[in-house]
């Protein structure tokens, strides 16, 4: 662990210069992948089925899971759950990732009283080529579709505006670090999980956004250089809200810990837009 530690601060001070504060980076050894069967129990039912026509007349197809103790005259946090590319589809089914059904389990539920919207692109969300040192995601229509979605679904529901969070998964990682660039002033804080993370001059949009990224270091369809790169831009650039949390020999898969997760969960709740 004490090698990992030393290598990783050795990339960062070549990299960019950057700070080696803790907010930065977290190093986590010998990580287990999430188990296929976590969440099982869960049934697509669960979840309302619904969707959407954007102003370009495309559709987007979603999912939706609400508070279980809807009060009247509350407002609550809003989370878009991002799929990855297993997930493109009009279905309405197949974006029910294990991270997505996780919402609905009993005790997760229970904690979180939030909205979690989760929808389903008919294309790519997010664009990159093959895995590289200079890889960057780029978005596509579809996530600007989204982008749209959010914000109506938030203006016509009792969503806390202050509180509207993206996470996701694989290419749904590569759109939650995209969604801040199409709308810098919509979202209270970011988990991608084994995205691709944007160009480095888009990091200007970041400086005040809370954003706690997971990779693991052995990924080898979306290699975490990107998201070191982009952090480390962040965080070169002033930014102080920004940090990666690496998994040692993980490979593209959502860690265990990630369920129920109430570490990473906890803090996405805690981050409030000013």
């Amino acid at each position: 662990m004490q090698l990992a530690k030393l290598c990783h601060l050795f990339f960062c001070v070549a990299l960019a210069g950057c700070t080696t504060d803790a907010t930065f980076n977290e190093l986590v050894d010998n990580p287990t992948p999430l188990a296929p069967d976590a969440v099982s129990t869960v049934k697509a039912e669960e979840f309302e089925g619904h969707s959407f026509k954007s102003t370009a007349g495309s559709t987007l197809r979603y999912r939706l899971l609400k508070p279980s103790k809807l009060e009247p005259g509350k407002v609550y946090p809003l989370v878009v759950q991002l799929h990855g590319s297993g997930g493109i589809g009009t279905d309405n089914l197949s974006q029910l990732e294990r991270m997505a059904k996780s919402w609905a389990m009993p005790e997760l539920r229970k904690r979180y009283q939030a909205f979690i919207l989760i929808p389903q692109f008919p294309i790519r969300s997010a664009n990159y080529g093959p895995a590289a040192p200079d890889q960057f995601a780029i978005s596509s229509p579809a996530l600007q579709d989204a982008v749209e979605l959010v914000k109506e679904f938030s203006s016509a529901n009792p969503i806390d505006p202050t509180r509207i969070y993206a996470t996701g998964f694989s290419m749904g990682g590569s759109a939650s670090w995209l969604l801040p660039v199409l709308a810098p002033d919509l979202f209270a804080a970011i988990v991608p999980i084994s995205g691709v993370a944007p160009k480095s001059e888009q990091a200007k949009d970041f400086l005040g956004l809370p954003v706690y990224a997971v990779h693991g270091t052995a990924d080898t369809e979306n290699p975490i250089y990107a998201d070191r790169r982009f952090v480390a831009a962040i965080v070169s650039q002033g930014g102080q809200r920004a940090k990666l949390r690496e998994y040692n020999g993980l490979e593209h898969q959502p860690p265990a810990d990630m369920y129920p997760g109430f570490w990473w969960r906890d803090w996405l709740f805690s981050q409030q837009r000013n």
